[in-house]
């Protein structure tokens, strides 16, 4: 019986993934397609295999593809990191951008931008030490006895209002083009990605990948209780504190290339949840993440917006802020 089970949910898992892929591949081929100028398949299929003219290689290669893979990058990083929060503290809301984690990686990449001129890897690398360094924060605020998820929730609710805070000010006090620049970031966007920019997302988000993975073991004992995975050999406090580093770092990675896209940490793992009859899984989670973003992009770039469209992060925020009220509502319904 439990074989049976076993292999119903690899099967379920599967065919949501596929499902994904599939949707994540319609939206990808839709955001090369439109825009100012119309890209047929055959000139995507060209210029993807090598050929095509200047112009429309330009077109795909430099200004859109960049976007879809960004999308599809960063909503993986963003889901991992939420699903690794959210499954080690076994509450929904403990998603990077709602404790504070995400704050840390947007301050401190505010901060290398407006201040100090950081661009690169030393503006990824801000980011993730702001992130570390809010993680480390709320962890050792939220120890000691007692439910340990619903304190580091409020520390890094606060600890969050505080680096608003401080990126509001460093808004105020710079000249107006900068500050514009950082608030498009701060907003949230796949669009105008370099593609170096994406190389190092991508050579980060690889090992950290994996580095989820082989949290996973260890994430499902510590579901069943501390005292229990203590008894079953596991290192409860080496694997939160691998669990959150791997989680900052992703997040921080993320931000640094798109900027703190409003609650796409938060959503993924519930949403992938519920695809999968309600058992986690970070693979999966990862996969609804890069389809929810680039969905989101072509949604903000094409139908929602005037011109040249929204930033994602708009359209994310917006969706987070509904799927948010859901959960709230289904725990007042469970009180």
């Amino acid at each position: 019986m439990s074989g049976a089970r076993s292999a119903g949910r690899a099967r379920r898992a599967g065919l949501a993934t596929l499902a994904l892929l599939v949707l994540t591949l319609l939206a990808a081929l839709a955001r090369l397609a439109l825009g100012s100028r119309i890209a047929t398949p055959a000139d995507i299929v060209e210029v993807l295999t090598g050929g095509g003219r200047g112009a429309l290689r330009f077109m795909i290669l430099e200004d859109r593809l960049p976007a879809v893979v960004a999308g599809v990058l960063s909503g993986a990083a963003l889901a991992l990191a939420g699903g690794l929060f959210q499954r080690l503290l076994r509450n929904p809301l403990a998603s990077p951008d709602v404790i504070g984690v995400g704050y840390g990686a947007s301050a401190a990449t505010v901060v290398g931008l407006l201040v100090f001129g950081l661009s690169g890897p030393a503006l990824t690398a801000a980011s993730l030490l702001g992130a570390l360094a809010v993680a480390g924060a709320i962890l050792a605020m939220a120890s000691g006895r007692g439910e340990m998820g619903t304190r580091l929730v409020l520390s890094g609710i606060a600890i969050g209002a505080a680096l608003a805070a401080v990126v509001n000010l460093l808004l105020t006090r710079t000249d107006v083009r900068s500050a514009a620049d950082a608030l498009r970031w701060l907003t949230g966007s796949v669009s105008d990605t370099a593609w170096g920019a994406l190389g190092w997302l991508a050579a980060a988000l690889v090992p950290l990948g994996l580095a989820a993975a082989g949290l996973t073991r260890p994430l499902r004992l510590l579901e069943l209780g501390d005292d229990v995975a203590r008894a079953l050999g596991t290192r409860v406090t080496a694997v939160r504190v691998g669990v959150v580093a791997v989680g900052a770092a992703l997040c921080a990675a993320a931000v640094a290339v798109v900027g703190p896209l409003s609650f796409v940490a938060f959503m993924c793992h519930p949403l992938a949840t519920r695809l999968l009859g309600g058992r986690g899984n970070l693979a999966v989670t990862a996969v609804t993440g890069s389809a929810l973003v680039v969905v989101a992009d072509v949604a903000a770039t094409h139908l929602f917006g005037i011109g040249n469209g929204v930033p994602v992060g708009v359209l994310t925020g917006a969706l987070g802020a509904v799927v948010l009220l859901v959960l709230l509502s289904k725990e007042r319904g469970r009180a």
